[in-house]
């Protein structure tokens, strides 16, 4: 699949010509991951339909989404979307996978989540999956459902319970130096508001998915202290969708 690559150059390229070369770990700072977000919205700014990001999706969502997994060691979802998309393995794709050794990187990148309740759902398909590793940062008691994966629960204090608090865990408990995020918006929104975030990836879907009370934007929470400001790096465009990447400016 071709896309046209608007900004900077005019190029014809593939998701994979557009996408290579990241190395998110290098520029890692001392004290947590680089942080990306992956989001997609319709073209009147919203982030789902009917509840789900699925049906903004597109050729070139998926294979953005997919490639992007391959460059990060840990994909960071709220609980709410890993139930809600039903989150699988990361990494389901073997050739992906090899990418991911072939840069130095684990076969499989880690999952995580934050919740403050442990409902991961007895259902989720990547609980089921041997393969994959889970890491749980909450404040509940609870234990976790019975899992073929390998479920790593670490307990919070419910005042500390925060993305910032888990991003500095995930980087000196677990050596992650690379987190792809990938909403919901309410995780992201936390992610912005404590400065955190690096680098965002979006796509903007040419649909217009209208009001509703289950409709969102890919930014939502208690409201940031002030506007972030973006630097856009470069455009796609491929059947009238755009495909955005910008780097936070600091």
């Amino acid at each position: 699949m071709d896309l046209r690559r608007l900004l900077p150059d005019g190029q014809t390229v593939s998701a994979d010509e557009a996408l290579a070369g990241l190395d998110f770990g290098a520029l890692a700072p001392r004290d947590r991951p680089y942080v990306v977000a992956n989001m997609v919205a319709s073209a009147d700014g919203k982030a789902t339909v009917d509840g789900k990001s699925g049906g903004l999706g597109s050729p070139a969502v998926r294979a953005i989404f997919h490639l992007l997994r391959i460059h990060a060691d840990c994909v960071l979802a709220g609980a709410g979307t890993f139930r809600a998309e039903r989150y699988g393995r990361i990494v389901r794709d073997p050739e992906l996978r090899a990418r991911r050794v072939a840069a130095g990187l684990a076969p499989d990148a880690l999952a995580a989540t934050i919740t403050r309740t442990l409902e991961l759902g007895d259902d989720l398909p990547l609980l089921a999956d041997p393969n994959s590793t889970f890491v749980v940062f909450t404040s509940a008691d609870a234990d976790p459902p019975a899992a073929a994966a390998r479920v790593v629960v670490e307990r919070v204090p419910a005042a500390e319970l925060t993305a910032r608090v888990a991003l500095q865990r995930l980087r000196s408990a677990h050596g992650v130096r690379s987190v792809l995020c990938e909403g919901g918006p309410s995780l992201l929104g936390e992610i912005v508001a404590a400065g955190a975030l690096d680098e965002l990836f979006l796509s903007v879907s040419p649909l217009l998915a209208g009001g509703g009370t289950d409709v969102r934007t890919i930014v939502e929470g208690a409201g940031l202290p002030a506007p972030v400001s973006l630097e856009l790096a470069w455009v796609l465009e491929s059947g009238g969708g755009l495909y955005l990447r910008y780097r936070v400016r600091r």
